[in-house]
């Protein structure tokens, strides 16, 4: 999301993406022991230096290392106007590390034998809105739902706009189940869907006749000890919560329509325990309350056609896979406005962290995850298990240009089909993954006939499989690629950085021969016309850009509901592919015009850029875009 993408689409993105923080931090690409840390007087003077670079008011954080707590803390100021400093008693909103309680929920019910993964969705809850155009023959199961293999597109803007603090489950779902719609057969790709774990939260709701927080609170928050975990603003949450703050802006308590998927608040001291019951393998205080092999399913990636390949790193049921050096942390981090969360452990060796801070920095996240995992990882052995397999004897060539086909947001797929390029290539026995637009590539072993190991972790994290509808692809741990052309990977972004810098000098241009056509240099007529239609089409596109970002960040209201901002959105968009329609039209009409051939040919080959564009983004239904929809 930050490479040469268009900064309106990353506006729209940060507004639509940024809740409950989806995608997780690339922890493998650069996880070289940057600092010398050896204590935690050292950690602890790190992350105030990053959160000190990076602004970040407050942070809660706690190590855990077996049963011991070896650091338990908060930092900062949890309230900067009312100069209230955080401690481990300071609620922080946790996002969607909130998911792996529907998971937790789901296994103990299975373990009690109420319910299945592999149950049917439809025939446990045939009163919920979705549509599946596979379902004969591939039946919604609940594992896809806590997968995100269903297919769904992710939440829409409208799903997110809903704040309202009283809802139930049941209603948050029927609010807007359009967005529950199967793009591609269930259970063969991963595509993050925050209406996924609700529905197998109301799963719950449904066979236990309790609500969903109800049962949570019951079974897992008071047995951990998680006395102030809420889903909701109690009232140790308006005592101790932590204001949240975007760019120094204090947030409004966002009321999650769809909760659990990102709705709980809870304090350092709180998430200390539920580290621990991860840690320790389901068990809290020796009591277990659910078991160890419930957990290694939570830990593993099931419901893909790559994990049936034996792809090994990806998302499990609401649980991550993440590399670090050689290790692989289990995890899921999670994000409201202004609010960001990383849980994460090792199994293997029974360390595991997890911070929360109020501020919606990506780069505060990320540095400091970092520096905790180096941290927690400095004298520990590799894994024998993440050692490099053997060759086989033969590898099949996947070199290549692929673009990826399971985007979690439907809505800006026109740009992730350009920008998400990646170049497969062989050199040796090993395969190489680089981005288009960037020169990083991983290596990865071969360890099979179309499978792959990641050279830090030695687990299968690339595998070759047969996609129902989209044939030959290649599983990227949760990411689903398929070959291309060069001439497509390379047409479409020269085409479109053509378009970009076209429309830069358009607007450029025509500021200075308005004004000299308004002095008389330039005569009006054709000469003028052919100017101002391409002229007038970039202006327009540089509305939207203008629109969309006096957008608040995290202000769902403004852009998921009917208002002055997606109504002129909607407009400016059709105004665009109509001003891109005539400026076609117009230099064709004035093709025998007495024009200058240099200026004729520099609007004809803009208005068609233009008009490729807008035909571009209609496909992709951007053009008359109803962000309220």
């Amino acid at each position: 999301m930050n490479k040469l993408v268009p900064v309106p689409t990353i506006i729209i993105l940060t507004v639509l993406i940024f809740p409950f923080l989806g995608p997780v931090p690339c922890y493998g690409q650069d996880d070289k022991k940057s600092e010398a840390i050896e204590t935690i007087a050292d950690l602890q003077g790190a992350i105030e230096k990053v959160m000190e670079e990076t602004g970040t008011p407050a942070i809660g954080l706690a190590l855990m290392d077996g049963d011991s707590t070896v650091w338990l803390a908060g930092l900062g100021k949890a309230d900067i106007e009312n100069d209230i400093k955080a401690d481990e008693n300071t609620m922080f909103r946790i996002g969607s590390t909130s998911k792996m309680f529907v998971s937790l929920a789901i296994l103990k019910l299975q373990e009690e034998g109420r319910v299945n993964l592999k149950d049917k969705v439809r025939e446990l809850v045939p009163e919920i809105g979705f549509v599946n155009p596979w379902h004969e023959t591939n039946p919604i199961l609940v594992e896809h739902l806590l997968e995100h293999t269903t297919g769904w597109d992710d939440m829409h803007l409208k799903e997110y706009a809903l704040s309202e603090p009283g809802i139930t489950l049941k209603e948050g779902l029927d609010f807007h189940p359009d967005s529950r719609i199967s793009r591609w057969v269930p259970g063969t790709r991963m595509a993050y869907c925050n209406s996924g774990p609700p529905v197998a939260a109301y799963i719950v709701e449904k066979i236990t006749g309790q609500p969903f927080e109800s049962y949570i609170q019951e079974h897992f928050f008071e047995p951990m000890g998680m006395e102030n975990a809420t889903y909701f603003v109690s009232d140790s949450y308006k005592r101790l919560g932590a204001t949240l703050y975007i760019d120094g802006e204090p947030q409004k308590y966002w009321h999650i329509s769809l909760r659990p998927s990102g709705s709980i608040n809870a304090s350092p001291k709180d998430m200390a325990r539920m580290l621990d019951f991860f840690i320790n393998r389901g068990r809290i205080d020796s009591v277990s309350l659910i078991s160890e092999s419930s957990l290694q399913r939570m830990e593993t990636t099931h419901s893909t056609t790559g994990a049936a390949a034996g792809l090994e790193h990806g998302y499990g049921l609401t649980n991550y896979s993440t590399p670090h050096s050689s290790f692989v942390y289990r995890s899921h981090n999670g994000g409201v406005n202004g609010g960001l969360t990383d849980f994460s452990y090792l199994p293997g060796h029974g360390l595991g962290y997890v911070f929360m801070i109020n501020s919606g920095n990506g780069s505060a996240l990320y540095r400091i995850s970092k520096l905790i995992r180096n941290f927690q990882t400095k004298h520990l052995q590799a894994d024998s298990a993440s050692r490099p397999q053997a060759a086989p004897k033969s590898v099949h060539d996947m070199t290549g240009y692929y673009v990826p086909i399971n985007p979690r947001v439907q809505m800006f797929y026109f740009f992730e089909r350009i920008v998400g390029v990646k170049r497969l290539f062989h050199r040796d026995s090993s395969l190489y993954i680089r981005p288009l637009l960037s020169s990083w590539p991983e290596k990865y072993f071969p360890a099979g006939e179309g499978k792959y190991t990641y050279s830090k972790t030695g687990k299968i994290h690339v595998v070759q499989v047969t996609d129902p509808l989209a044939g030959e692809v290649v599983h990227e741990g949760s990411l689903v690629l398929k070959p291309i052309s060069a001439l497509v990977a390379f047409g479409q972004l020269v085409l479109a950085a053509a378009w970009a810098i076209g429309s830069g000098f358009a607007i450029i241009l025509g500021i200075i021969w308005s004004i000299r056509y308004r002095m008389g240099i330039i005569p009006g007529g054709a000469n003028i016309s052919v100017r101002l239609w391409p002229f007038i089409a970039a202006l327009l596109f540089l509305a939207i850009f203008i629109l969309v970002a006096i957008i608040p960040p995290g202000d769902f209201e403004s852009i998921g509901t009917v208002g002055f901002i997606p109504v002129s959105l909607m407009i400016l968009t059709i105004c665009f592919a109509l001003a891109a329609i005539w400026s076609v039209v117009n230099v064709i009409k004035n093709r025998h015009a007495e024009i200058d051939t240099f200026l004729y040919w520099r609007s004809t080959v803009l208005s068609v850029l233009h008009l490729l564009m807008a035909c571009y983004l209609l496909f992709h239904g951007v053009i008359g875009i109803r962000t309220w929809a």
